[in-house]
């Protein structure tokens, strides 16, 4: 949709990967929607994953013993956080949908974008203790996990060894967007991409380029337990 604004967190080594044949599609669709759109790049920008004592310029709020969180939320409140986290906050704040497009790892999802997780979404800017969840401080954004998998979609479905793949997405799209406030569009899964024919692999890609004409159409997801596990 025209003047919207679009941040895609994305965390792949390669270009030629799957996930960046993803990404440049989601780029190149929501671009000629007329979105603008900006791309954290995080392997390409060597973000730094780590949680420590330099993402707070100059003294700290207490010096005989470390505390990450209450740091961070005292460095924010007085504009004393890294550089290199202030631009990811103001992306964050300036965009109407975020879009993380990533690989599963072990369930999970990469370590550099778990680590923007930690160190973007600080408490007093995206929450606070008692502003959380529909009440978060991200509030009237739009979020969509987009993501590849190692196994097929057999193997992340309900009576299986891995469980539903909903399982997997509780802490992420509810622990992290939702506790931040911030709304859900059903993800968009592409199981086993380095398994399948080319045919099916263009097929995945065909599939992600028409929901993505249509989705600001969309309705979130009811963002409740009973969504992931009923």
């Amino acid at each position: 949709m025209a003047g919207k604004k679009v941040l895609i967190v994305y965390a792949h080594q390669e270009p030629k990967s799957f996930n960046g044949s993803l990404l440049k599609i989601t780029v190149e669709e929501l671009t000629k929607q007329g979105c603008s759109v900006t791309v954290s790049d995080l392997y390409a920008m060597q973000f730094e994953p780590r949680a420590t004592r330099n993402d707070i310029v100059g003294p700290l709020h207490n010096s005989e013993a470390f505390n990450y969180g209450v740091e961070t939320w005292e460095a924010y409140k007085r504009g004393s956080l890294s550089k290199d986290v202030v631009e990811e906050q103001k992306k964050v704040q300036e965009a109407d949908l975020l879009i993380f497009q990533f690989p599963l790892f072990w369930f999970n999802m990469p370590a550099i974008l778990k680590g923007w997780m930690d160190r973007v979404l600080v408490q007093g800017f995206a929450y606070d203790l008692s502003k959380a969840y529909d009440g978060g401080l991200l509030q009237g954004k739009l979020s969509l996990f987009s993501f590849t998998t190692g196994g097929s979609q057999e193997m992340y479905s309900k009576g299986t060894i891995s469980g539903d793949i909903r399982y997997i997405l509780w802490p992420m799209q509810h622990g992290i967007m939702h506790f931040c406030g911030v709304k859900v569009l059903e993800p968009h899964i592409c199981y086993a991409p380095a398994c399948v024919s080319e045919e099916k692999r263009k097929e995945m890609l065909t599939a992600w380029t028409q929901r993505l004409k249509t989705l600001w159409k969309e309705e979130p997801i009811d963002c409740s337990p009973e969504w992931y596990f009923k």
